[in-house]
This record gives C-alpha cells, sequence and structure tokens, in this order.
C-alpha cells in the first residue's frame, strides 16, 4: 500500500502523475475519475463528486425510474466521493497511475446506506461492537478466449475461441498455454498489494481461477473488485478476452466464486472457528453463525446470484451447487467446512463470479449474525450426494424466485435496513424484467419454422 507522503513523494518525482478515484457500483464495477496528481493531492484527496444515477443505473447504464434516492424527478443531482487513504495503491499495469477507493456521502455527509461498500461496512460495525472481525476469501473463476473484446462484441459474443479446447481442472499443459495472460495478472495482483497464492486450471476449456490471500473483509472485497477490473483490463493489453459471467456457455461448467469467511477476536487477532471437542469440531460461535446462513440462504440468495444468468449455472453435476446442505469437504453442498486451526472456516459455494463481493459478505455476515444472536441450532451435516438429496431445500432456481425471498424478509430489512433492501430489490425487479421483454437465440432457433 501507500501512503499520502509517498504519493508526494512519487508527484514529485514524476513517477506518478494520475490517481484513479474509484467507487464499486451495484454491479460490483469500479466506477470514479481521473485525477491528475497534483489535483488530487490540492483537493481531490478531501473529496470529490460524480452524478447520483450512477447508484440507479443498470448495467447498460441506462437511468431506472423508480428508485427514492435518485430520479428525473431529484434532478440527478450529485454525491461525495471521500477517498479512503488505506485502500491508495499503485496500479502497477498501468503506467504512472496510483488508485484510491472512495466511500460514498450526500453533501451533509451522511453516509448512502445504499452504496455497496457502506452496506458492508454497516456489517462489519454490529462484529465490532461485539470485539469481532471478519476474515474473507474470493476465489473467483473465469473464462479465457483468444479474442479481443472487441473482436467478441463483433461477433455478438458467439463461436468465441476458448484459451483452451478440452477441460483442463489442474491441468499443467494446457494451462501453460494461456501462461503470459495469468502469470500478467498474478504478477500485477501482487505488485499491486493484492496478493495471490495459486492459479489453477478450472473444469472448462480456457476456464481459470487464481487464488487471491484472505483478509479482512472490507479489504478483501476492495482487492476482489480492483482484481477483476485489473484481470479484464490486463487482458486487453494482452490481446485477450475474459468473463466473469456465472454461465457462459450451456454446455461447459459455470463460473463460481467461493466465498470463504470466519469470526476472529478483534483485540487478540485469534480465530473464533478453531476445532475442537465441542459437536462436529465446531466451535458453539461457529455452528450458530453456519445455522445462521442456512436459516436464511434463500432470503440473501439474491445477493450472491444477482441476474437472470446468475440461476443458470445451478446446474446438477457441475459444482455448482443446487441444495442448501452443509458438509464436511463436500463439493456437491452449497455450504462447506474446510481447514484447520487459523483456517477452520465456511466456504458458501452459491456466488456466481459475477456476484457484488460487497454485498455478498454484507449478506453472509447478517445472515452469520441472525444465526449468532439467536443461537440457532445446526442440524447434523450432510453426507454423500447433495444433488441427489431430495429433503434438504434447494437453492432458489431463479431471480424472481430470490427477489420474492429478499423483498419478504425481515431479517434482512432489520440487518440491512428497508431502505437498501428495497433499492436492491428495485434493482433486480429491473434486470428482470429487461430480461423478461427480450427475444433470445434460443426462442428464434426453437421456434421460427417449428411454431
Amino acid at each position: 500500500m501507500m501512503t499520502l507522503d509517498e504519493l508526494r513523494q512519487a508527484a514529485e518525482a514524476g513517477s506518478i502523475d494520475t490517481v484513479l478515484v474509484c467507487f464499486p457500483d451495484m454491479d460490483g464495477r469500479l466506477l470514479g475519475k481521473r485525477a491528475t496528481v497534483h489535483f488530487f493531492l490540492e483537493s481531490v484527496v478531501e473529496e470529490t463528486h460524480a452524478c447520483d444515477y450512477l447508484l440507479a443505473c443498470d448495467m447498460d447504464m441506462e437511468p431506472v425510474p423508480g428508485y427514492k434516492v435518485a430520479s428525473w424527478d431529484l434532478g440527478y443531482g450529485d454525491f461525495v466521493l471521500k477517498p479512503d487513504l488505506n485502500t491508495l495503491r499503485r496500479v502497477s499495469w498501468l503506467e504512472g497511475t496510483a488508485m484510491v477507493l472512495a466511500d460514498l456521502t450526500d453533501e451533509e455527509g451522511h453516509d448512502l446506506a445504499h452504496a455497496p461498500r457502506n452496506v458492508l461496512k454497516k456489517q462489519l460495525a454490529r462484529l465490532d461492537a461485539k470485539g469481532w472481525r471478519a476474515m474473507m476469501g474470493s476465489e473467483l473463476e473465469f473464462y479465457v478466449f483468444n479474442e479481443t473484446f472487441g473482436t467478441a462484441a463483433e461477433k455478438d459474443y458467439k463461436g468465441l475461441a476458448y484459451a483452451g479446447n478440452y477441460i483442463q481442472d489442474y491441468h499443467i499443459l494446457q494451462t501453460t498455454k494461456e501462461e503470459p495472460l495469468i502469470r500478467a495478472i498474478r504478477n500485477h495482483m501482487d505488485w499491486t498489494d493484492i496478493p495471490v497464492e495459486v492459479s489453477k486450471g478450472e473444469f472448462g476449456p480456457g476456464q481459470e481461477e487464481i487464488n487471491l490471500k484472505f483478509a479482512e473483509a472490507l479489504e478483501m472485497a476492495d482487492r476482489h473488485t480492483i482484481y477483476k477490473n485489473g484481470a479484464k483490463e490486463i487482458a486487453h493489453f494482452e490481446g485477450c478476452a475474459v468473463t466473469f459471467m456465472a454461465k457462459y456457455a450451456f454446455e461447459y461448467a459455470g463460473s463460481s466464486f467461493h466465498l470463504h469467511s470466519s469470526l476472529w477476536d478483534k483485540a487478540g487477532g485469534t480465530p473464533l472457528f478453531p476445532d475442537g471437542d465441542a459437536p462436529h469440531g465446531m466451535s458453539k460461535l461457529f455452528r450458530h453463525y453456519l445455522a445462521g446462513q442456512l436459516a436464511l440462504f434463500r432470503e440473501m440468495t439474491y445477493f450472491l446470484a444477482p441476474y437472470v444468468n446468475s440461476y443458470k449455472r445451478f446446474q446438477a453435476a457441475s459444482f455448482a451447487p443446487t441444495k442448501a446442505a452443509w458438509s464436511f469437504d463436500n463439493r456437491t453442498a452449497g455450504f462447506r467446512i474446510i481447514g484447520h486451526g487459523k483456517g477452520r472456516r465456511v466456504e458458501t459455494r452459491i456466488p456466481g463470479a459475477d456476484a457484488n463481493p460487497y454485498l455478498a459478505y454484507a449478506a453472509t455476515l447478517a445472515a452469520g449474525l441472525h444465526g449468532i444472536e439467536n443461537e440457532l441450532e445446526l442440524p447434523e451435516p450432510f453426507s454423500g450426494n447433495a444433488y441427489e438429496a431430495v429433503d434438504i431445500p434447494d437453492v432458489p432456481k431463479t431471480l424472481r424466485e430470490a427477489i420474492a425471498a429478499l423483498d419478504q424478509s425481515k431479517v434482512m430489512r432489520d440487518a440491512l435496513g428497508d431502505e437498501v433492501v428495497d433499492h436492491y430489490v428495485h434493482t433486480a425487479r429491473w434486470e428482470q424484467y429487461e430480461y423478461d421483454r427480450r427475444v433470445t437465440d434460443w426462442e428464434r432457433q426453437r421456434l421460427f419454422e417449428r411454431c
């Protein structure tokens, strides 16, 4: 990371001339401005402004009607970006560039409740009040194509050349063919203070996974977001394209975001989920935390799977979960307990690589805290093939299901706030509406001649 004094020194030396001032939008993308380093140090270090429609539009940047916080009737004014200097870092793949993430407030300095970073910070404040902190890890899968983003668009994203031509799970030879790009991503992330552990081939042709080192929840969400943006930019410079879509192709595995979480004592820096002699070798706190996620999995699924496409990933025998079971080291279950000692944690396998990490982490912690505060009991672990289980509830099969569950959730409304839930329910309904009115290639192929 970089201090403000180090940025001043780099500016004087001429090694940094630009500062990216960014914030995560509702889709987990980085939006913001490029400031000259001297203007950042003179002014933007305190605050800058952006149009409030940026948290009230869809992925196509279309202003969406019906939001309470921003609209044509309200004039689409500004919100304020307050740089969080704890996030200041060099961006190694961009020449002469540093980056800082900003928190969003209104003109009076009040936090915007619906801003993703603030949604997570509210749940972290609940943990802090108990003397705890959350440690998180993100494992993201993505597909690599021997295309540019431009040629992929020209081909209407059809018939693209995968970087591999067979399943490459843990495969060294095939992943070596993709190594120029993947090595560049690994190294640039390390150089940008986003530590990488390993990369590996995944269960699809051209599918890769790069694992980032776990961190405190807000820092991990920041790393996750910068990494996704950086992977796309580095791919662009390498003449390649990558996608984090949850399900790019019917015939191949989807791309997951395996969400690892545990709670730690803030004062002592010790984990609160160690194995021991308690039932299932899990501390009482761990059992309640996991029980909360099992109790609320339907109500939090929208934050783990935010698009219509997200639900096409939930297919049996695909390494994506279809059942909300918990189990020990079982990849067919939605919640997988792994690790020992300090590494003891729950891996939530429901999120896709398309999820916004701030919202996914916030929903996970809200559910875990619900379990802890109400001392929910954990059912017995599942053993076997969860895909074939008949007595375990299903992960929601559609976005429409997930919207209804979130909208009706008293627990999520109490934890996140009505304003936040209403905002994202409106976002989800717009996404469903946009999909429902489109005619797909599948419909044309099936119906053009035959109906």
